[in-house]
């Protein structure tokens, strides 16, 4: 399963650790991929390392990491680094798959972003690996104001590629607006989970036990009633 979003920021890893945790809650044994990470410079965590501190997941596993905070294809060409190649990062997930039950692929930024080379030397795309694993797409988008049209720009992507697609509201705010509940009333018919702002933030134990009532069925919780949700949630 691919973890993509509208954008930089709009919350994948928290969601990526949501649904590890909700996953492991329900018996699977989960896997978190991160392809590419980028900005290892400034020290902070990687995104695999706050998806095991949040979720604890039986594996996680950043197969290539880059210095400077941009796309993972160009922070290789600006640090003089190997690309990450296609296939090979396609081997690597595949080989989790075979020791675990769910395996959580985690993209950077946005769904066309440049992730790194092909074979044949032109770039491939979080699109493109969902394409090369035959694997079902979560994408994660921001509750607020330009949400519905970055939203449908990256379904229909994925709809062109065959992928199967949902949402994810990656952070919902404390004291919602109209266009809050507006986005949240449009995006029903693909919502698959709604996280609550500052998630992260979390003690990772009430993390764990919190998940699986923010995400539905399709992505191993219990949520069946967003209006209801997001009322009480806070």
């Amino acid at each position: 399963m691919l973890v993509t979003g509208t954008d930089t920021e709009v919350g994948k890893t928290i969601t990526t650790a949501a649904i590890a945790a909700a996953a492991q809650t329900a018996g699977l044994k989960v896997a978190v991929v991160k392809p590419g990470q980028t900005g290892t410079a400034t020290g902070e965590p990687g995104d695999a390392d706050t998806v095991t501190r949040l979720a604890a997941p039986a594996t996680a596993r950043t197969l290539a990491s880059y210095p400077d905070p941009l796309a993972p294809l160009a922070a290789a060409r600006v640090a003089a680094a190997e690309p990450l190649e296609l296939y090979a990062a396609v081997d690597a997930i595949r080989e989790e798959a075979g020791r675990h039950d769910l395996v959580l692929v985690e993209g950077a930024g946005g769904l066309l972003v440049p992730m790194g080379l092909r074979p044949s030397g032109e770039p491939w795309t979080v699109a493109d690996l969902a394409v090369s694993l035959g694997a079902p797409a979560v994408v994660v988008a921001r509750a607020g104001l330009g949400t519905l049209n970055h939203t449908a720009l990256t379904l229909e992507a994925l709809e062109r590629r065959a992928v199967p697609a949902g949402v994810v509201l990656g952070a919902w705010p404390a004291e919602p607006e109209l266009v809050h509940w507006a986005n949240l009333t449009d995006l029903v018919p693909t919502l698959l989970g709604v996280l609550p702002d500052g998630a992260g933030g979390m003690d990772p134990g009430v993390f764990r036990r919190s998940a699986s009532g923010w995400l539905t069925p399709a992505l191993y919780g219990v949520l069946d009633d967003w209006r209801a949700w997001a009322e009480d949630v806070h």
